[in-house]
């Protein structure tokens, strides 16, 4: 089996240079576009319940109850309570890797909606735990330590309950941005999965404590049913859909091929490879079924766009994992769970397209412009022109499918690169920037300080594209 050569030529050094090059060996159909309305179908969905969530309270409550303030404290703290609730359950749908949500949503805005309704449900929960404790303490003319202790004490499933706030106050800990990366990414995801016990140990105080739930009735039926619809769609998108991928296709490393001294290119060979709906772009979850490796699940993107015969991820050495990879034996079984991601051609808005790639941040991009329309354009960031990666094939397709290719080469704080990623430099590279979307991925550095380049340019937004690996 023969595959792709690459190699890292030289380039200049802090400035750009723009290449061509031989055709590539493959040219892949440009995918149909995507359209937005399964996203907004679904958040108009996911709204509705949220109304929906706290209506019966509405409707439960007299006017005219809520004059003093220990009752309006009390209020809140209901209101605020199933708020979180039914935003904890949204927050584990988001997390049961659902192909439907892939497919709607993408990798990329789930984990910013993952992000975003994260924070809102531990600033629910926090809400919710303080209003009810004063709203309490006040009713009854107690401290608000000396409540604490009645609720342990007198309330059935409130000891789960406290524990449950301090799990996903954990979780929000360590998802901080500043903390989670000075953590191994193995400890942060094991944490990280932590929050399926927010919900094991909220489901019982909130049934036997909820002033709309505990009673028999519609609408603590329908509140059991939604607890029983997301754990189905968990089990669903982590059990049963990537059994039936694995067993279907019986992925295994064909081989390992050093890209550079820090890279290698992982070689996957299986069953009906046809049959595979991957986009350029896209990435899986992998686990490498060898001594050292099959207990660690990491995404990684394909390298080059999907074909009959071999699947390519490139991966960059940069722990113990990743070091290990290279020394997997040919034959070794692969689980993988994917793919994901809307970071493709097919989700382009805009007929014409601009890549800024970094370093190894090259693999989804490299992969992307098999896909793309004539006429991209892509900007590469590397210190070192040992750095650039997959040169050779980048340059094939600058001729194949009609791409400008400018490699910026040298340190953040040269002049040229610095020049190049500014408002003014890309709009001379890209006279049509505005008209284009524009994909990014690469070290976070550079993907802020290219989106503050590019929004200070006039880039709308919605036209920027971000790879993101979460959930």
């Amino acid at each position: 089996m023969t595959y792709p050569q690459t190699h890292a030529a030289g380039r200049r050094t802090g400035s750009p240079s723009r290449h061509g090059g031989r055709p590539a060996a493959v040219s892949s159909p440009v995918p149909a576009r995507r359209g937005p309305g399964g996203r907004r179908l679904l958040a108009a969905l996911l709204v509705t319940g949220l109304l929906a969530s706290v209506l019966p309270w509405w409707l439960d409550t007299p006017a005219g109850s809520l004059r003093s303030t220990a009752a309006a404290l009390t209020a809140a703290g209901r209101i605020t309570g199933l708020v979180a609730g039914y935003l904890l359950l949204v927050q584990v749908l988001m997390m049961s890797r659902l192909p439907v949500l892939e497919r709607w949503i993408g990798g990329e805005r789930l984990g910013r909606w993952h992000r975003d309704v994260g924070a809102t449900v531990l600033v629910a929960v926090l809400a919710h735990l303080s209003l009810i404790l004063l709203g309490y303490a006040g009713l009854r003319d107690h401290s608000v330590l000396t409540e604490a202790g009645v609720l342990l004490r007198d309330y059935e499933d409130m000891v789960e309950a406290f524990a449950a706030t301090g799990v996903l106050v954990l979780v929000g800990f360590t998802s901080v941005r500043a903390i989670r990366s000075a953590l191994p990414y193995e400890l942060w995801h094991l944490l990280h999965r932590a929050s399926y016990l927010v919900l094991l140990l909220g489901f019982g105080h909130q049934f036997s404590n909820g002033a709309q739930l505990f009673q028999p009735g519609p609408v603590r039926t329908g509140w059991i049913a939604l607890y029983a619809a997301v754990v189905a769609a968990l089990v669903w998108g982590r059990v049963v859909t990537p059994l039936r991928f694995n067993l279907r296709h019986r992925l295994r490393v064909a081989d390992v091929v050093a890209e550079s001294p820090d890279t290698i290119s992982l070689y996957l060979t299986g069953e009906r490879l046809d049959r595979l709906d991957l986009l350029g772009g896209q990435f899986f979850r992998w686990r490498f079924l060898t001594r050292g490796c099959w207990w660690q699940s990491h995404p990684f993107s394909v390298s080059a766009a999907a074909n009959d015969r071999w699947l390519r991820l490139t991966v960059k050495v940069v722990g113990t994992h990743t070091a290990d990879l290279r020394d997997l034996d040919p034959g070794t079984r692969v689980w993988a769970q994917g793919p994901s991601g809307t970071f493709t051609a097919a989700h382009r808005t805009r007929e014409r397209a601009l890549l800024i790639a970094g370093g190894s941040g090259i693999t989804p991009v490299r992969a992307m412009l098999e896909e793309l329309p004539p006429g991209a354009a892509l900007i590469y960031r590397a210190r070192t022109p040992a750095d650039v990666l997959l040169s050779r094939e980048l340059d094939w397709l600058a001729q194949a499918r009609d791409t400008d290719i400018w490699y910026v080469i040298g340190s953040r704080d040269d002049p040229g690169p610095r020049q190049v990623l500014s408002p003014d430099g890309l709009r001379r590279l890209v006279p049509d920037l505005t008209r284009r979307d524009v994909y990014l991925c690469g070290p976070p550095g550079l993907v802020e300080q290219s989106l503050r380049a590019l929004r200070r340019a006039g880039v709308p937004r919605g036209q920027i594209h971000l790879a993101t690996f979460e959930l």
